[in-house]
């Protein structure tokens, strides 16, 4: 599928990780992907494992696209592209020659991308389960992280505008994720079930943390699992949760459309008010009352900076773990 691990630029020339701990990262788009990647760095991939959104799954041109777990992996293996989606340096002759037999092409997949994701849907027809069908996948990057999705049963995120409900990618690409949003429903959970790689990982996990993705599109489906909140709050590792508010504003995405819509303030307060019965603490650059709290600087724009905020966070939920 030319995806054979190549050196990438974080790979080798990384720090060495130093300590040795279990952690569980629940992460959705680019902000839980840049924690784990900086985790990578901070525990190595053998102690670190990604429970990754399977709600913005699609299935398109024949393949089943898994945009959420497909993410934090080419972040994992440092081959994700500058854009901030898929792999780095693909070509589209595919959806070039689509556009050119006159088929509607809403949704851009690159060439070695629509390989990764027609292997899948191959995987899945032959009777894989969706953890095997990743996990064959990242064989391919090279990952020594564990990127499990969230749940071997399909589980949809459908969005309400107008009346009107749509996907969760129609949403965000057919109306620009600007529309008003009036409801969201994560269609499927209440049948599905958490695999039991991702039970496991939980259980064993010294930390949990909770990453920087949209608290409602991207954390709402995983926590939507029958069986999954408790399976946290059962672990004995401490869970925190990093705020995706930086400097009091949303950087990337939709995050305050669906914090709004929740009936959320779109401030780190709300993201506290969010996971207050989640968490043992919350990572964020202010200060909330009645949460225990890490002060800091939560941007991570560059690798250096996800390190330390990975790092910043692994030492306060491992202190919270010891009081």
């Amino acid at each position: 599928m030319g995806l054979t691990p190549e050196p990438a630029s974080g790979q080798h020339d990384a720090p060495q990780p130093r300590r040795r701990r279990r952690v569980v990262i629940l992460a959705g788009g680019t902000g839980g992907a840049k924690l784990a990647r900086g985790m990578l760095d901070v525990v190595g991939g053998e102690q670190l494992t990604v429970i990754a959104n399977t709600g913005d799954d699609i299935e398109i041109y024949g393949a089943h696209v898994s945009p959420d777990p497909d993410l934090v992996s080419f972040w994992l293996a440092d081959r994700i592209d500058e854009r901030g989606w898929g792999l780095r340096d693909d070509t589209f002759a595919v959806m070039d020659g689509l556009r050119e037999l006159g088929r509607e092409v809403w949704f851009n997949l690159g060439d070695r991308d629509l390989a990764w994701c027609l292997e899948r849907r191959r995987l899945l027809d032959a009777g894989r389960s969706a953890t095997e069908a990743h996990q064959h996948l990242t064989a391919a990057l090279g990952l020594s992280a564990q990127v499990l999705p969230m749940s071997d049963d399909p589980v949809r995120t459908w969005i309400r505008t107008d009346g009107r409900w749509s996907s969760f990618q129609e949403f965000m690409i057919r109306l620009g994720g600007t529309a008003g949003i009036e409801a969201v429903e994560f269609r499927g959970a209440d049948e599905a079930r958490p695999t039991g790689a991702v039970l496991t990982a939980i259980a064993e996990a010294e930390a949990i943390i909770v990453g920087p993705s949209n608290p409602i599109a991207s954390i709402g489906p995983i926590l939507a699992l029958p069986g999954l909140r408790e399976a946290i709050a059962a672990a004995s590792g401490s869970v925190v949760a990093v705020s995706p508010i930086v400097g009091g504003d949303v950087l990337k995405g939709p995050t305050a459309a669906f914090m709004a819509s929740a009936g959320l303030p779109v401030s780190v307060a709300g993201i506290a008010e969010h996971y207050a019965e989640l968490i043992d603490g919350l990572v964020a650059d202010e200060r909330v009352p009645d949460m225990t709290l890490l002060d800091t600087d939560v941007e991570m724009g560059d690798a250096p900076a996800r390190r330390r905020v990975a790092e910043e966070t692994l030492d306060f939920a491992l202190a919270l773990g010891q009081s």
